[in-house]
């Protein structure tokens, strides 16, 4: 079988695990959900005013002027339990040291539980734009729909990249719930930082110009490549020497 076959099987393995658990839509969701909210109470909605860089005057509200940094908030912090979970799974029923054993590709199972993990994510944080939207009263510009959507795709899948080689790493240590959140949040902070900017941009807030987004996105976009083939090649060592 090819890598992209195989790839494709754990992907398909995965998410059929998922949806079997309905993990994310019983608990991972509610948890965002929730999260959400207690953002939006922690926060004070009084209105926020500035000048944009074309000497445009512009007024928002203090959800809407931090919403796209709340999102994100969000996410990462489903990234770590729906990370967590996954290679919890794996570890209790030996499936990824069976597959290892078996000689798979370490590169085709890497991608095949990035994939796996993207879906889910993509999928998760399009009800917290949803909710952003309902919650904090932010609005979408027409304009800025195709920079949401790239910065959506590049932003999870470098996530996805991270979560799945630094989850492989501390499946095999004692007391992994505590050791991922040190290990991936270092890492994902140009993530958390470039997506932020690129929502701004493509929201508005803040008066923010459209085509400041688009460098975030080529930041989103270099991170993501990196881990990608990164942890493709250093993921077989790594959980060689985590087991």
């Amino acid at each position: 079988m090819s890598r992209f076959q195989v790839a494709r099987l754990v992907a398909v393995k995965d998410l059929r695990v998922e949806r079997r658990s309905k993990v994310v839509t019983n608990q991972i969701l509610p948890f965002a959900g929730a999260t959400m909210v207690m953002f939006a109470f922690a926060l004070d909605s009084k209105g926020v005013s500035g000048v944009d860089e074309d000497g445009q005057r512009w007024t928002t509200d203090v959800l809407a002027l931090v919403a796209p940094g709340l999102v994100w908030l969000a996410t990462l912090f489903s990234l770590l339990i729906l990370v967590g979970r996954a290679f919890a799974v794996e570890s209790e029923d030996g499936a990824l040291d069976a597959l290892r054993v078996a000689g798979v590709d370490p590169a085709a199972i890497f991608w095949g539980k990035s994939a796996a993990l993207a879906v889910q994510l993509f999928l998760l944080e399009l009800v917290l734009v949803v909710a952003a939207v309902l919650l904090y009263n932010v609005d979408v510009p027409l304009g800025g729909v195709a920079l949401l959507g790239v910065t959506l795709v590049a932003a999870t899948f470098g996530l996805a990249f991270v979560g799945t080689l630094y989850g492989g790493l501390a499946a095999g240590f004692t007391g992994r719930e505590s050791l991922l959140p040190l290990l991936v949040l270092p890492v994902v902070a140009p993530v958390l930082i470039g997506a932020t900017r690129a929502v701004e941009s493509a929201l508005g807030t803040g008066g923010v110009a459209l085509a400041e987004g688009w460098p975030w996105v080529g930041l989103l976009a270099v991170f993501a490549i990196a881990f990608g083939v990164g942890g493709a090649l250093a993921f077989g060592p790594l959980i060689e020497e985590a087991t």
